[in-house]
Parts: C-alpha cells; structure tokens; sequence
C-alpha cells in the first residue's frame, strides 16, 4: 500500500484514568476512551494512544517521545484531562512542546469529552 491510500494516522495523547490518584471509579472514563476511539475505525483513521499516569511511574517526555517519533501523525489529539486541570499545566507544556519537537507537521487538536475525540481530530484531517 502506497502512502497515498494508507489511512490518516491520529495519536491520542491523554491522561490514564486507571493511574490518576484519587478515591474514584476510573472504568466509566475508561469506557468513555474506547468508546470515542471506536468511532476512529467507523471512519477508516488509524488511531493509537499515548495515556500518561499521574502515578509517577512514567518518564513522560520518552513514553510521549518515541509515541510521537513511531509514525507520521496527521494529526495529535491532545485530551481534556491535561488541559483542564490547573495542576497539570506543566505536564501539558511539556507535552505540546514535545509534539512541537517530534510531530511538527502533524495539526494539534483538542477534544471537550473523550467521546469527542474524533470529532476533534476530524477537524484538521482532510
């Protein structure tokens, strides 16, 4: 297959709800992820996520790096759970000067929900 007819490529960049600290129920935000994946494939877009824990357990400029260096992205969707928390803003620069760094010619989108996410990511492909 020529590049030509190889589906545009999207990488979800977000938060892994099973490794954010916290006395609450992660598996309904987990379902919510898969389910706005899903809707990638009804639409014959290439998705792959690239989930951060807030555990301490990732070095996130190498996961998101080499996430963002496996492949030509159209597009990088970045997820609410970094941008909407004030004490994650650190993480979210680092995480758009990465894609800057590693992905510069794929578009950089944001999703409200996670069943929003292609509709983000629909906007900047063509």
């Amino acid at each position: 297959m020529d590049d030509a007819a190889a589906p545009p490529r999207v990488l979800v960049i977000g938060l892994d709800p099973r490794r954010v600290p916290g006395p609450w129920d992660p598996e309904p935000v987990v379902e919510a992820i898969e389910a706005g994946l899903a809707e990638f494939a009804d639409h014959g877009v290439s998705v792959e996520t690239c989930l951060i824990g807030l555990d301490g357990s990732d070095d996130v400029e190498t996961l998101v790096g080499n996430a963002l260096r496996a492949h030509p992205w159209k597009c990088v969707t970045v997820g609410g759970g970094l941008r909407h928390s004030e004490d994650q803003v650190e993480l979210l620069e680092l995480v758009i000067n990465l894609i800057r760094r590693h992905a510069p010619d794929a578009a950089i989108a944001f999703n409200s929900t996670p069943d929003t996410t292609y509709e983000a990511a629909a906007r900047w492909l063509d």
